[in-house]
């Protein structure tokens, strides 16, 4: 997801990170978005499920939603993020709470740390906040040199065909979410752009009088487009879910695709 139209300048060789521009956006009120309501404890139990042992990798930590829940569950999660407003809150979380996730603030389409990981996990739409099919495969081809031999890669992101029913047949859409506190919700300006395959919306935070405003761009990354970057890094796929709950994916219903790969010859399991 992006506040503006793409990346930042920034390079591998030149040390610098790229953003996005979300966490400028989004971080002073993510957290109230996306609130601890149970749902990030379904993720990071399921995460915790499907993990092979050894040591965690979140591509996109963002404030540490799942990460923390998560490291209660695995040991220390490693985060990568390239916003550094987000890491900020999340640095705030772990001095509060002595969580065991180390924040790190990188590019996940050209991170390296030599390490290796039985569990890399990129949640939360984080992959199609990469615009194009070139970096996107770049992301995945990173997070499987990370994996350790058996280890795991999760993907979960928007499943296109609900965007695409959420429209019913329209390029511009707008929807309120009301919650549970009086006057406090979100209200949202969708817009697709099929010829980019680009989706396009601006959120409009309510709460105690005020509206904070946030704009993102993502791509629409289908589970075939996951698969396609998952087998020319090398990875076989092992399921795929239409929910935490491990739901089974339903291409007109399901809110997002979430995608198991192992190295190949490393076998399936669950």
């Amino acid at each position: 997801m992006t506040a503006d139209t793409g990346w930042a300048t920034g390079t591998e060789e030149s040390g610098a990170v790229a953003d996005c521009g979300y966490g400028r956006a989004f971080a002073r009120f993510y957290d109230r978005l996306f609130p601890q309501d149970g749902s990030d404890r379904v993720t990071a139990a399921a995460l915790a499920g499907l993990h092979p042992g050894g040591a965690t990798l979140e591509l996109g930590v963002g404030t540490g939603r799942i990460a923390v829940p998560l490291s209660a569950l695995v040991g220390e999660v490693t985060g990568v993020d390239s916003s550094p407003e987000m890491l900020d809150r999340l640095r705030e979380t772990v001095a509060s709470t002595g969580a065991r996730v180390r924040p790190v603030h990188g590019d996940i389409r050209v991170y390296e740390d030599g390490a290796g990981y039985g569990l890399v996990y990129c949640v939360c739409g984080t992959l199609s906040q990469i615009l194009t099919p070139e970096e996107q495969r770049a992301a995945v081809l990173r997070a499987a040199r990370r994996l350790a031999p058996g280890g795991t890669l999760v993907v979960e992101t928007h499943n296109p065909g609900f965007v695409a029913a959420l429209h019913e047949g329209r390029l511009r859409a707008s929807f309120y979410i009301p919650y549970p506190e009086p006057g406090t919700g979100v209200q949202t300006y969708s817009t697709l752009i099929p010829e980019q395959t680009l989706w396009h919306t601006t959120h409009l935070w309510h709460e105690g009088g005020n509206v904070h405003p946030g704009t993102e761009i993502t791509r629409l990354t289908t589970p075939e487009d996951v698969d396609r970057y998952a087998e020319q890094a090398g990875l076989v796929p092992v399921s795929r879910w239409g929910d935490w709950s491990g739901g089974a994916f339903d291409e007109a219903s399901s809110p997002v695709h979430i995608s198991r790969y192992t190295a190949a010859g490393n076998g399936g399991g669950r």
